[in-house]
């Protein structure tokens, strides 16, 4: 993947330095490894990070380099993909699979898969989950295919310009039809996996509004303004209204046989072409069982 700028005459960047950090914001471990590796370059020909500009200069900045991804087994499995370009990829998660390897799930994460699926096509890159969705939990998740990407994407969600919408099925009616919960998030004392609501916690914020309800549960769409560990989870079960079938913050239910949650949309600002992108991931059937009108 390349980078390219032409240099205007209103530009007054220092140096090409200058302009790799404030123009394309590039962090200072990603510029290293650019300067290491020759990847910097003016009117097609290589130059040092402190090289001058001038008007009409076409800066291109070549993300190319092969990556060491030894460390993650490859494995085949069917990839619902959902969109794919040369700088990122989005899959439609089932429920039942990590997105990290782990002692338990070695092979058999979605990120095992997606190294199968580059080796295929001969990405030799570090595999790079943008956003993190629980093993039981369905729905969409980016992949970024280098370091930038990842960069630029991390930063959108840090400054709450990538958004996250979840459908979720919880237990009982709410008393209002919309809402906003704002509780800090910790982990709890003694559990290396349960997080819990602690005024100490960190600042943890879910928007939700009622789409559906049955005699005994409710359909909502969740809306994260943070994203904290388990913090859908967590929120639910705080206000009375734990997710179907959620083990840990709630009870079984004989409707589902897992936590009732769908990652089913994300927004965000395109890494290179800066075109606004917005993604849907269809309901999965137990949940459309569920998702029907009164």
């Amino acid at each position: 993947m390349k980078l390219e700028y032409i240099i205007k005459k209103t530009d007054n960047y220092i140096n090409l330095k200058d302009l790799l950090k404030n123009h394309f914001e590039i962090s200072d471990r990603l510029l290293v490894k650019l300067k290491h590796n020759k990847k910097l370059y003016i009117n097609n020909l290589p130059v040092a990070v402190n090289a001058t500009l001038h008007h009409n200069d076409i800066v291109s900045v070549l993300i190319d380099f092969i990556e060491d991804n030894s460390n993650i087994v490859p494995t085949k499995m069917n990839l619902d993909i959902i969109y794919e370009d040369d700088a990122l990829i989005i899959l439609n998660k089932a429920s039942g699979i990590p997105v990290h390897p782990s002692m338990e799930h070695f092979e058999d994460s979605l990120s095992n898969g997606v190294k199968f699926y580059f080796d295929k096509i001969g990405l030799q890159k570090i595999i790079r989950p943008v956003n993190r969705i629980d093993k039981d939990t369905s729905g969409l998740v980016v992949f970024a295919k280098n370091e930038y990407v990842q960069e630029c994407l991390v930063r959108q969600m840090k400054s709450k310009q990538f958004i996250k919408e979840y459908i979720a099925i919880c237990d009982g009616i709410f008393e209002n039809l919309s809402g906003t919960i704002k509780a800090p998030i910790s982990r709890k004392s003694n559990s290396i996996i349960e997080r819990c609501v602690n005024e100490n916690g960190d600042n943890a914020i879910t928007h939700y509004e009622v789409l559906n309800t049955s005699d005994n549960y409710s359909i909502i769409k969740c809306l994260l303004e943070t994203g904290k560990t388990h913090q859908i989870r967590v929120h639910m079960a705080y206000v009375g209204h734990p997710l179907l079938s959620d083990t840990l913050y709630g009870s079984i239910s004989p409707l589902i046989n897992r936590q009732a949650l769908h990652a089913c949309k994300i927004k965000f600002i395109h890494p290179i072409s800066k075109n606004n992108l917005e993604f849907l991931a269809p309901l999965p059937s137990d949940f459309e069982n569920l998702i029907t009108p009164n």
